[in-house]
């Protein structure tokens, strides 16, 4: 049964087929599916732009668990204020623009947030705090993001995750996490101006140093420790160099008990767009 989109009105099928309208989709009914790891590896490698990059991650099959997760709370787990919406229900691509300096990067999609909606970190309490933070310091067009088509745009700032499909109870497992390494580490390779990569929790951290050595990049020894606010110089192979910064993630449980204020995660985000060598707000 086809439900109205929240913005455009147009009735869409959940989960949301490729190339069936939906604002923000990039992908066509032509684009690759990767149904493997070794189908994920293949299929980044060969993306020459981000776009192309990210219309292979919102196909993508690969991780069955995952799949079957991501569908069936987009038929039938739907959060009851949200029962009349149509479901994205597909691996969530990053938001933003290949030239940008900075790239967010965070866990992975919440069900009912941006397995919703389709977008990153949007339809959910920790993006409300992000995108509101991000705006307050220059980063995005509006201080809210409803839903794919609101025109909402993020300036200056890419967002992407570790993993792009909404797991069970917020987890991934390992394996999980290994296979969708390659989309991050090919993200990292086609952002030719990246300075910086502002990491939203430990998981992140830790999967953005991990992907980077992997990939022969020059990480400071002992291992740089995760912390609000920490800072670490990392260097491309070809010689490039940006900063890795932490920041305890917008949570409920993080927002809740105030190991997070909006002060702190605005300040983090205005050192991001500093060590950019972006304009002052």
């Amino acid at each position: 049964m086809a439900d109205f989109h929240p913005v455009t009105e147009a009735l869409f099928d959940s989960p949301v087929p490729p190339g069936t309208g939906w604002p923000e989709d990039p992908a066509t009914e032509a684009t690759s599916v990767a149904s493997s790891p070794l189908d994920v590896e293949r299929l980044a490698c060969e993306a020459s732009s981000i776009r192309e990059l990210d219309s292979i991650v919102s196909v993508c099959r690969a991780c069955p668990r995952l799949v079957t997760w991501r569908e069936e709370v987009a038929t039938s787990r739907r959060r009851a204020s949200f029962a009349h919406e149509p479901y994205w229900g597909r691996p969530v691509p990053g938001t933003g623009q290949q030239d940008a300096p900075i790239l967010i990067v965070g866990l992975a999609p919440a069900a009912n947030g941006a397995n919703r909606t389709g977008r990153m970190f949007t339809g959910d309490r920790s993006g409300d705090w992000l995108w509101a933070a991000l705006h307050d310091v220059g980063l995005a067009r509006k201080p809210t993001s409803l839903a794919a088509g609101d025109g909402q745009s993020l300036a200056g700032a890419r967002m992407t995750a570790t993993v792009h499909c909404a797991p069970p109870a917020n987890k991934p497992t390992a394996d999980e996490r290994t296979t969708c390494t390659p989309y991050l580490s090919h993200e990292v390779k086609l952002m030719t101006n990246l300075r910086v990569i502002l990491a939203l929790g430990g998981i992140a951290w830790n999967a953005v140093i991990s992907t980077l050595r992997d990939d022969g990049w020059a990480i400071p020894r002992p291992k740089p420790a995760f912390g609000h606010a920490e800072r670490a110089a990392l260097m491309a192979p070809d010689g490039r160099k940006i900063s890795l910064l932490g920041c305890y993630h917008p949570s409920q449980q993080n927002t809740f008990t105030g190991r997070l204020t909006r002060p702190m995660l605005k300040s983090v985000l205005a050192e991001a767009r500093r060590l950019g060598a972006m304009p002052p707000c």
